[in-house]
């Protein structure tokens, strides 16, 4: 190939459509020759049949301008973030890490493996490998596998096994490891402040694991590492050092590194943009993730061919990335025939996520022995929901209704729920108070409270009443540090159904509760930590 050619292979475009290809990518498709695209929930999915014809489209039009197949990717984690909303509803990440299941994650692996590739998914932007140490991570959380960074590991490399055996390849994020912030790479550049010694010992610890189970893509992160870079260190995206020094060599990945999304603002925008395309190009990145913006990609696009052109960025260097990139794309041929659609939401798949989800429910604190519930078929349970909203980028949550409310009604009848908005008011939260004075049991559900003061205020306001209340952290399991009062508290992890069922289940001792803690909850209780 020639080095256009081979520049265009380097990109991963987006673009706005779910009935076809936008004219923009077709255009891109045509003139830059390019390597593949990223789907988008909210720009490109609607339902499986549409996904996959919307895949086999792309995937033509490739053929027609004579181009090797696409690699087309999206983020299908399971839990926070789902792409494909109507796929099997696993539970995520840290929910796996409370089960402490190596064979549940692999067969989670195996669920979003065989799902994307049932719709013309190739590539899933999947397992987050960050070891979650930072309660106040805004962009990770829930989507790692917990603080321990053998446990992260094991899981990591087992989801990477389960999906990579449905012929679909996993891409291990985010290196050098982004679970130790306090900022959002979305929003500006984070750093992480440890030796590398530390680095090599916590951070990297899940990417070598990943890597001996034979991940295929890499995925970089927008953080700055002052022990490798220096005081004024780039995003990892752009440092050499780090994907070239670290990753291929120390490491000995072989595999794509692809960038997370360059529109990220820890990465300069606008004109810059090409420029910082240019950077990461030559620090080591094999793949370009860019979003819908066709002058973005023109600008990336010229700016590539002209630093080529005038010897700024090597020549070979560029043959040799497309060739990994061609290599791979030759690894996912030899899967060619795709799942029929009937296996999304199978009961098959079903069961894996009630599994993962009954296995990770965690009881912390049970003081008032409440669980498990014996009521008299007159007395009434109130369901306390905050409104789920996005809390990054990253994350899918506004798409869902938790249904607790429903799954508790399955052993009692007498179940109302109150839906409250995700930040209440004084007058939300003195409205609600009057109503639960009638109840004579109280579910609150928390998103994170211990970073939402007015859900914690609603909290501590609730347990003031003097009903029996049990509390549940629906994602991260530190909210417990905003009303330690609080006397039975249990985790999921997840809003999603089958954590609903299992929460259900659990409250009313249907089944037995097993999960241990995947994070420490900071003066609560350590990490491995579960109430028997």
């Amino acid at each position: 190939m020639d080095i256009k050619e081979a520049i265009g292979q380097k990109l991963l475009l987006a673009f706005h459509g779910k009935d076809k290809p936008s004219p923009e990518i077709i255009h891109a498709l045509r003139e830059y020759k390019i390597g593949g695209v990223s789907l988008f929930r909210s720009m490109n999915i609607e339902d499986p049949a549409q996904l996959r014809a919307l895949n086999d489209s792309l995937q033509r039009l490739a053929r027609d301008f004579g181009l090797p197949p696409l690699l087309i990717a999206t983020d299908q984690e399971g839990g926070q973030l789902m792409a494909i909303g109507q796929g099997t509803q696993l539970p995520g990440n840290m929910a796996l890490g409370a089960t402490g299941s190596i064979e549940l994650a692999r067969r989670a692996g195996e669920v979003l493996g065989r799902e994307l590739a049932a719709v013309g998914v190739n590539v899933n932007y999947a397992p987050c490998a960050d070891v979650n140490l930072n309660p106040q991570n805004p962009v990770v959380g829930v989507r790692s596998f917990g603080e321990d960074p053998n446990e992260v590991a094991q899981l990591s490399a087992a989801m990477i096994e389960g999906i990579q055996s449905q012929g679909v390849a996993a891409t291990v994020k985010h290196f050098p490891g982004h679970g130790d912030v306090a900022g959002d790479s979305h929003y500006k550049l984070p750093v992480v402040p440890h030796s590398l010694e530390r680095l090599r010992a916590v951070e990297f610890s899940p990417f070598r694991a990943s890597f001996e189970a034979g991940a295929k893509l890499v995925m970089t992160a927008h953080i700055g590492l002052p022990a490798i870079d220096g005081p004024d260190a780039p995003p990892a995206t752009l440092s050499s050092k780090i994907l070239k020094s670290i990753l291929r060599e120390e490491l000995g990945f072989n595999g794509i590194i692809v960038t997370d999304a360059m529109n990220m603002h820890a990465i300069r925008q606008g004109e810059a943009l090409g420029e910082e395309s240019v950077r990461a190009v030559a620090a080591g990145a094999d793949l370009l993730l860019q979003i819908p913006e066709p002058q973005d990609d023109e600008h990336v696009y010229k700016a590539l061919v002209d630093a080529a052109e005038h010897g700024r960025l090597d020549t070979a260097e560029i043959i040799a990335s497309a060739q990994r990139v061609l290599a791979l794309k030759e690894w996912l041929s030899q899967h060619p025939l795709l799942p029929d659609l009937s296996v999304i939401g199978c009961a098959e798949h079903q069961k894996i996520a009630d599994e993962i989800a009954e296995a990770s429910i965690t009881l912390v604190r049970d003081d008032e022995r409440l669980l498990s519930l014996h009521l008299n078929s007159d007395q009434r349970i109130a369901v306390v929901i905050p409104q789920p909203q996005d809390l990054t980028p990253a994350d899918t949550s506004s798409y869902i209704k938790p249904q607790l409310a429903e799954a508790l009604r399955k052993y009692h009848p007498r179940v109302e729920e109150f839906v409250v908005p995700f930040a209440p008011g004084e007058s939300d939260v003195s409205g609600l108070l009057q109503q639960l004075r009638a109840f004579d049991v109280i579910v609150v559900g928390t998103i994170n409270a211990f970073d939402q003061k007015n859900q914690a205020a609603l909290v501590r306001e609730t347990l003031k009443l003097n009903i029996p209340t049990i509390i549940v952290a629906l994602r991260l399991p530190y909210d417990l540090m905003a009303f330690p009062e609080a006397k039975t508290y249990l985790c999921t992890y997840s809003i999603l159904e089958p954590s609903m069922r299992a929460l259900a289940k659990a409250v009313f001792g249907q089944s037995e509760i097993k999960g241990h803690l995947p994070v420490a909850i900071p003066g609560v209780a350590e990490a491995g930590y579960s109430l028997r």
